[in-house]
Formats: structure tokens, C-alpha cells, sequence
């Protein structure tokens, strides 16, 4: 008897899980438009990362953003912006003393992970 009320109960669950319609969500991965390829950055400068809002879908999965610094191609722990709205368009970062090189991208996270083109950071 108890099987039989549990296996009821759990299918009725189910059933009601289903039937609640589920929001549709989009993932939005708007292209980084500064740093662009070209870009120098100086070790404590400040700078707008910038990125292209102009067509945000309706529902977007993630709007909360995050921008972390890449250098040959891996991710580095560097966390440059955390916690802002992905549909700002812009957000102020202060170079972080790293080593030089031409291989830096920015990665603008919010519901996935968007890279600038390579860009310059140097320590002079």
C-alpha cells in the first residue's frame, strides 16, 4: 500500500512539474568592442571595457557580468569587474600588474564567455 500511495504521489508531482511552463530564456553573447586588436594598455591605467548591447534578447539567462583578464590563450584568475548589470555596455577596469605581452584578451562572462580580440598590456 505504501509503494503503491508513494509511486501515485510521485507521479501526480511529476505531472504537476510539467505542466508549470517554463520562462524562455536566451543566451546573450555581446561582441567586445574595446579592447580591440591594436589596443595598448599601461600597468595602472584605467580603462572602459567596452561590448555592443544594441540587440539584447527579451530573456536573457545571465545579467549579471564578470570580465577576467586571458593571456595565450587560458583564463587567467584575474578577476578585472565582477557583479554589473551585462546590459551596461561599459565598465571601468584598472590594469592589473601582470607580465608583458601581446597575447592579452579581455573575457566578458555573463551567460557565456566573450573575447576581445588580442590586445597589448605593457609594464613601461
Amino acid at each position: 500500500m505504501k509503494f503503491s500511495l508513494f509511486t501515485f504521489l510521485a507521479a501526480t508531482a511529476l505531472t504537476v512539474v510539467r505542466a508549470i511552463p517554463l520562462e524562455r530564456r536566451d543566451v546573450y553573447t555581446p561582441p567586445v568592442l574595446y579592447p580591440h586588436d591594436g589596443t595598448v594598455w599601461y600597468v595602472g591605467q584605467r580603462h572602459n571595457v567596452t561590448w555592443d548591447t544594441s540587440d539584447p534578447p527579451v530573456n536573457i539567462t545571465n545579467k549579471i557580468g564578470r570580465i577576467m583578464l586571458r593571456k595565450s590563450n587560458l583564463t587567467t584568475p584575474l578577476i578585472l569587474a565582477d557583479n554589473f548589470s551585462i546590459l551596461l555596455g561599459r565598465i571601468e577596469v584598472t590594469v592589473p600588474w601582470v607580465v608583458d605581452g601581446s597575447d592579452y584578451q579581455i573575457v566578458l562572462f555573463g551567460d557565456s564567455g566573450n573575447l576581445s580580440p588580442f590586445f597589448t598590456i605593457d609594464s613601461a
